[in-house]
């Protein structure tokens, strides 16, 4: 006798996505979008003459990177391999 197959349900929201899909997507979006307004943080530090919170806003700028791109791998492991897209690299 084989061992009883187990059906995972994800709940669905209004969205019409399950409810985890959403939530990585969300996160990513709202990573991505600080990250861009972080720059101009930065810019505005530097130009204050306020290096160490420039410094504070690039390692949250890096930290929000890293949070958008693990989301993106959760969300491909999530589609089963179908994404055909990756992160792009900014610079060093």
């Amino acid at each position: 006798m084989s061992a009883p197959t187990r059906e995972i349900t994800m709940a669905t929201g209004e969205t019409g996505f399950d409810d985890v899909t959403f939530n990585l997507i969300s996160v990513q979006y709202h990573a991505l979008k600080a990250g861009h307004d972080y720059g101009q943080y930065v810019r505005d530090a530097r130009n204050a003459g306020e290096e160490d919170i420039a410094q504070f806003f690039e390692q949250v700028m890096k930290e929000d990177s890293e949070r958008a791109h693990r989301c993106h791998e959760l969300l491909r492991q999530l589609g089963g391999g179908t994404d055909q897209t990756s992160p792009q690299q900014g610079p060093a």
